[in-house]
């Protein structure tokens, strides 16, 4: 199949073509008849499949039919991703495709200065794409207006709901129009994210492309090696196999920025982007990256999410991720559009419990690979992982979950009850219930 049978029009084909593409991927092939039919779409597909131009294409088209408003511009399209990063990505991936097309976006993140976001709404847009935390900030300012929003697409949910956004998700939902097209996008599936299906898509069309599992174009090995030899192993592996562009993850922020350091001090330029940095330090970070100017970027799950990179050819799992789904993702984005890429998973004796749940989700075993020097001192004992207050395993039903990392079952939810904050909104600068730790005023929230 090629993208001239979609039903897309000249000028969003002529997008596509600059961008080298003739073929869409299985999952917009799937998708983009569903939308343009006007249908409610709950879609899985792994990360770097093409799911962001699943949506946006099809959206452009039903835009580019409408008859072109009068007066001020109203937002007509909403896109809500759980990262300043993946916005970031979501609101290139318009722009490129609807640079034919006369119609005005915006991406919308905290971290930033509010103030020219204001500005910019106030001239009108017909697409805002944005992080739940800063919408709220401007609704509460009444400097966005989302009543007239006749596509709604939330991307990523299943981090939405890992990160503890769902109450947002509702608030945000309360004030858009009842009859709205809806499309749901998640990289995984899980009886939470089908859940917030039932109450938000209206007879859905399910599509499913490789769910829960890892792409085939990604080549995985596991290295054992103990704990406190892990980096003397990355670096030797950067240096001996002369690796130009490597994305490694790490649990914590104070890991990053740790990590980061010490390759520094190995002559392998790097940089850390998690959470805790500014905005513009992210950016900065990434587009070094990008431009090769830095060698490694050390990154925690959440700030990961939204790095696109084509040509990225390695993914090292410093740290394994204590919720197997986080996994997928991380190593999903190596071996994207096509290219093939190559993960690599450092996994000392403390970790082997997550290497069964990773094996277990994505039903298969990771090929374990022993390099000489670094063999595992069998004597060493596996210890207990300390989160360094990061997010627990899922609570129960996508809840926020309690401010020590978390819990299982239905404790996650105390916060909703009492007031307390959760991670994902302490981190952010807000409060359990969404809105701001002050009063709603013209100034940047740090929330995303």
């Amino acid at each position: 199949m090629k993208f001239t049978q979609l039903g897309l029009n000249d000028h969003i084909l002529r997008a596509i073509k600059e961008q080298g593409y003739t073929e869409p991927t299985p999952i917009q092939a799937k998708a983009i008849p569903l939308v343009l039919e006007g249908k409610d779409v709950l879609a899985g597909a792994q990360t770097g499949t093409g799911k962001t131009a699943g949506f946006t294409l099809p959206i452009l088209q039903l835009l580019s039919k409408k008859p072109k408003p009068q007066g001020k511009r109203k937002v007509q399209v909403l896109v809500l991703t759980p990262t300043r990063e993946l916005a970031a990505q979501v609101a290139e991936s318009v722009r490129t495709y609807g640079k034919y097309l006369p119609f005005k976006s915006m991406v919308i993140f905290g971290g930033v200065s509010i103030n020219p976001q204001i500005h910019t709404l106030k001239q009108g847009v017909d697409l805002v794409i944005g992080t739940p935390g800063r919408i709220l900030d401007l609704m509460n300012q009444r400097a966005l207006d989302l009543r007239d929003v006749e596509h709604f697409i939330l991307d990523e949910a299943d981090r939405m709901l890992d990160m503890g956004f769902i109450n947002d998700i509702k608030k945000i939902l309360k004030v858009l129009p009842q009859r709205r097209q809806n499309l749901l996008f998640s990289a995984t599936f899980s009886k939470e994210i089908k859940i917030l299906a039932d109450g938000l898509l209206n007879s859905p069309v399910l599509i499913e492309v490789a769910r829960n599992e890892t792409s085939g174009q990604v080549e995985q090995i596991v290295y054992p090696v103990d704990k406190g030899r892990k980096r003397e192993l990355l670096t030797q592996l950067i240096t001996e196999e002369k690796w130009t562009q490597v994305l490694v993850f790490t649990r914590t922020k104070h890991m990053a920025n740790r990590l980061a350091e010490q390759l520094d001090k190995d002559g392998i330029t790097s940089a850390a982007i998690h959470g805790n940095k500014s905005q513009n330090a992210r950016t900065k970070a990434l587009s070094q990256f990008k431009d090769g100017k830095v060698r490694v970027l050390v990154a925690t799950d959440i700030a990961a999410r939204g790095i696109d990179i084509d040509q990225l050819a390695h993914v090292v799992n410093y740290e394994l991720p204590n919720v197997p789904e986080d996994y997928v993702h991380r190593i999903g984005r190596t071996g994207r559009a096509g290219n093939t890429g190559q993960a690599i998973s450092l996994v000392c004796v403390d970790e082997h419990e997550y290497l069964r749940n990773i094996e277990a989700l994505i039903r298969k075993r990771v090929p374990q690979v022993q390099i000489k020097g670094f063999l595992p001192d069998p004597s060493i004992k596996a210890e207990k992982i300390n989160q360094g207050g990061g997010r627990g395993r899922r609570g129960g039903g996508g809840g926020n979950r309690g401010g020590n990392g978390g819990g299982n079952g239905g404790g996650g939810n105390r916060n909703n009850s009492r007031g307390g904050r959760s991670n994902a909104q302490r981190k952010n600068g807000e409060s359990a219930t969404g809105k701001p730790n002050r009063k709603p005023r013209a100034r940047a929230s740090h929330r995303d």
